[in-house]
């Protein structure tokens, strides 16, 4: 304790700048490490094998007409669409399900080759209608069959469907894909319901045994900023997360309620709560978890392809909003998404919520904002003191330390006490941090002027500006202790960094800090005029 208190302002300044470079650097990494890599893993996605069980769907392009003349421009349109990564072929498809939030595709194989969103936020950049999943990916429901000879045949033979076109918009449909093979014939019987879920069951005659997929997750945004791989809840309620690119070997689970393959906003479930699930998940060429449900002869489940909502998940069952991964202050994040929905539902409005809410999380840390901010005046007012005492015992480390802590006591103050109150938010900065990130009720949520989507980056940086100049006026006002010319810019250069880092982070996220950064200025700025008053008092 002594060594570190001697050192140019003790603990309080060493603990304040290891938080700060540690969070800079943790963004920095995966922005400038990790975002590379994964630009590079979803530029092979295209190139993934399994070409046997889930070949590419073959694109025709109309250049021009029978008769030589160039095709008109709606023509061309359709065919720039046809290159689409995610355009399925119409002759492979058997079967479309729509229902009142989404539409289903179903392949000649009795597989799920598309799933489109139709309400009306969830729209690309083309301005189209959201598609989930890549042409040439494993596909949800795939069946493989142990018997490698049947396995072999199922990829050859088209199944039938008992209709090809369902509407399940007002009420549940009933759809049965059947798949004659010489040694078995495979049934799938869907319902679909107008929520955009559905019920299963598949079965096979002469007991042959078979396992169905779930599939690769929906490809949509899955970046560097969230998770994206596979997530499973096992009977115990214990969560265990496969990333994307970290799966090295097969693995087995028994006992899963529910297995879901996501990226950041969207998933693709399939559950059971009544009768647990046996899965093996197995790698594909990009490490990638590609898990298969063991389905015996005959299975039954339900299943979900859509937005990460939480109140679609829950009212399907509680136990699903699980699916929404927080990471590792899940504790904390979760029930502050509730609280988040709670004001949201009497405000109506997510940008006025963020708001409401960054005011009253400030309200609550106040006592350990205020003890913080007390501490750090305190300190600068020793700082003059504190330089004496070292400049008198630069010779003697060992009284130097034992006179400041004297000093320290005569005055109150403590050198831990400007740092420990920040150490102690974190943990709900990170959660509210993830909160936002991965909240698909963002996306299509409009604030204020130019914000019309909460869950995009703003389109003219206003609040990024906006948050790294309240950042630096934040430090202005704020008492600093530091007499290391290095520390001093380091911590100057930070209004810098964090707003470039802002700069491509969610509208919703940076309100946020923009709104905590105002708000952290107004109590500064109020405890900074009790410590002038008090001065003054003793002049």
């Amino acid at each position: 304790m002594n060594n570190m208190n001697q050192n140019n302002g003790g603990m309080q300044k060493r603990m304040l700048i290891m938080t700060l470079v540690v969070f800079v650097f943790f963004i920095a990494y995966e922005f400038l490490v990790l975002k590379p890599q994964q630009e590079a893993k979803q530029a092979k996605i295209t190139q993934e094998q399994v070409k046997k069980a889930n070949s590419a769907p073959l694109v025709e392009q109309e250049n021009t007409m029978s008769n030589g003349v160039t095709a008109s421009a709606e023509n061309n349109s359709k065919s720039v669409d046809a290159l689409s990564s995610k355009a399925i072929a119409s002759n492979s498809i058997v079967a479309t399900v729509k229902t009142k939030h989404n539409t289903f595709e179903i392949d000649n194989l009795g597989r799920i080759a598309q799933v489109t969103l139709q309400d009306k936020q969830y729209i690309d950049e083309n301005k189209d209608q959201i598609k989930l999943f890549e042409a040439d990916q494993l596909r949800p429901l795939e069946v493989r069959f142990a018997d490698s000879n049947i396995n072999d045949e199922a990829f050859k033979v088209n199944v039938t469907a008992s209709k090809s076109l369902l509407d399940a918009k007002t009420s549940a449909q009933e759809l049965v894909l059947t798949q004659k093979l010489s040694d078995t014939t495979l049934t799938k019987t869907f319902k679909f319901y107008p929520d955009g879920h559905y019920d299963l069951e598949v079965k096979t005659t002469n007991a042959k045994k078979f396992f169905i997929t779930n599939g690769f997750r929906p490809n949509v945004l899955a970046d560097m900023y969230a998770d994206h791989g596979m997530y499973v809840k096992q009977n115990d309620d214990t969560m265990e997360l496969i990333e994307d690119g970290d799966l090295d070997k097969t693995k087995n689970y028994t006992g899963i309620k529910f297995v879901s393959n996501f990226d950041r906003y969207y998933a693709t479930v399939i559950y059971n709560f009544n009768k647990s699930l046996a899965i093996t998940v197995m790698p594909d060429n990009e490490s990638n978890p590609s898990p298969f449900i063991h389905g015996n002869d005959n299975i039954s489940f339900s299943g979900y392809i859509g937005p990460k909502e939480f109140k679609t998940l829950k009212a399907l069952n509680p136990e699903l909003t699980d699916v929404i991964e927080y990471g590792w202050f899940t504790f904390i994040a979760k029930p502050m998404f509730i609280f988040l929905q709670y004001i949201h539902n009497i405000v109506g409005n997510w940008g006025w919520t963020i708001v409401i809410v960054t005011i009253l999380i400030k309200l609550v840390l106040y006592p350990l904002s205020y003890k913080g901010m007390v501490s750090m005046n305190k300190l600068k007012e020793l700082a003059p003191k504190i330089k004496e005492i070292q400049e008198k015992y630069k010779d003697d480390k060992q009284k130097a330390s034992m006179h400041m802590m004297e000093l320290y006591k005569k005055h109150g103050a403590n050198p831990m006490g400007g740092c420990l109150p920040i150490i102690l938010q974190i943990p709900v900065f990170f959660a509210i941090y993830r909160v936002l990130l991965n909240a698909i009720e963002l996306k299509g949520s409009e604030w204020i002027l130019w914000i019309h989507d909460l869950a995009e980056m703003d389109p003219y940086f206003v609040l990024p500006i906006l948050m790294g100049a309240s950042m630096w006026l934040q430090q202005r006002i704020t008492p600093n202790t530091m007499q290391d010319e290095m520390q001093r810019k380091i911590f100057q250069m930070l209004p810098i960094v964090f707003t470039f880092f802002f700069l491509w982070f969610p509208a919703g996220l940076t309100l946020y800090w923009f709104v905590n950064n105002v708000f952290t200025i107004a109590q500064q700025y109020t405890i900074n005029k009790m410590f002038e008053k008090k001065r003054a008092i003793k002049k």
